[in-house]
């Protein structure tokens, strides 16, 4: 099996800056450099799990598709792992989400007819697997179809850079990194939940970051790491229907993320309600307290879900109380 990482210096060229402290990613704040940025659309149904890769990602959404079932849009730039999977279908809430990375390469499996000339003349790298080889968007004889298909990422790259295409740097996505706020309510546990699938984030003080279940299970990679989020973003939007159907007919959900909104994040074994801010499809999202002040984010591995049903969270008093913010 092949598990190497692939450090984005090799294949782009990239600005170090001139520091004797560790070069941070702008996205995450991990140790790494600001190097370009790949997005992979990934699987989030049952049979799609343990899923390949996720460790690696500076960011991951969790957006809801049709059904009210999750799929996720994994962000890469510190670091890109060999393979990443199982890759699955671009949805349309994709491009007004991946246009403030400026542009991006963007890794799908396929799309619907209607969507592919609205990712064509997106401000992206459209390399959907329609367009590459299966050497590249390979399958995985170990999983049945539709659940089947792994991206060579180092592979990808190579064929990219040989094109001489370009891809955004990483940059500010609109937080910033610092000490946690003094406000917040403590929590052990937030419970988020679409129509047919559902997050459990639990806080780990020994680790320091949120251990993710999904549905109540544990949520292990292919290469047995427990994922989790240093940061955790419960971002509350809109999701009305598209004029899109997959294959079967069932109406395809918008996120709608460009805006204003409400939210809360989580950082530290505390949840902090916020409102999100994002004018333009260009520009990043900004979080801030109740009070008006920025809300910092952990360094580390961020996740953000979208959705638009208010989060449960279990408190840490001695009943162990649970909440449902109004």
């Amino acid at each position: 099996m092949l598990t190497s990482v692939i450090s984005p210096d090799s294949l782009f060229k990239v600005k170090s800056p001139f520091s004797e402290a560790p070069a941070e990613n702008s996205i995450s704040g991990r140790v790494g450099t600001d190097g370009p940025v790949l997005v992979v659309k990934i699987d989030d149904t049952s049979m799609a799990h343990p899923q390949i890769g996720l460790e690696d990602a500076d960011l991951v959404y969790i957006e809801q598709v049709e059904g009210g079932s999750t799929r996720l849009a994994a962000v890469f730039s510190s670091k890109i792992p060999t393979r990443i999977g199982p890759v699955r279908s671009a949805r349309i809430s994709d491009i007004e989400l991946l246009a403030q990375f400026g542009r991006v390469g963007f890794a799908y499996s396929g799309a619907q007819s209607k969507m592919l000339p609205i990712i064509a003349a997106a401000n992206l790298h459209d390399l959907g697997a329609q367009r590459n080889s299966p050497t590249i968007f390979t399958t995985d004889p170990n999983r049945t179809q539709p659940y089947a298909m792994v991206l060579r990422a180092d592979l990808l790259l190579e064929l990219a850079k040989s094109r001489g295409l370009e891809f955004a740097q990483s940059k500010n996505m609109g937080w910033n990194f610092g000490k946690v706020s003094d406000e917040g309510v403590a929590i052990t546990t937030a419970q988020i939940s679409w129509p047919a699938s559902s997050y459990y984030v639990h806080w780990s003080k020994k680790e320091n970051r949120w251990l993710l279940d999904f549905r109540k299970e544990p949520n292990i990679t292919e290469s047995g790491t427990r994922l989790g989020a240093s940061t955790f973003v419960i971002q509350l939007v809109s999701i009305t229907d598209s004029i899109y159907k997959d294959k079967n007919g069932e109406v395809t959900p918008l996120s709608t993320t460009v805006g204003s909104g409400s939210g809360y994040i989580l950082r530290n074994g505390k949840s902090i309600k916020a409102t999100w801010s994002r004018p333009t499809a260009e520009e990043g999202t900004r979080w801030l307290s109740m009070s008006g002040e920025e809300i910092t984010f952990e360094k580390g591995q961020i996740w953000v879900a979208l959705t638009d049903r208010e989060p449960v969270f279990t408190l840490t008093n001695a009943d162990a109380a649970s909440l449902t913010p109004k």
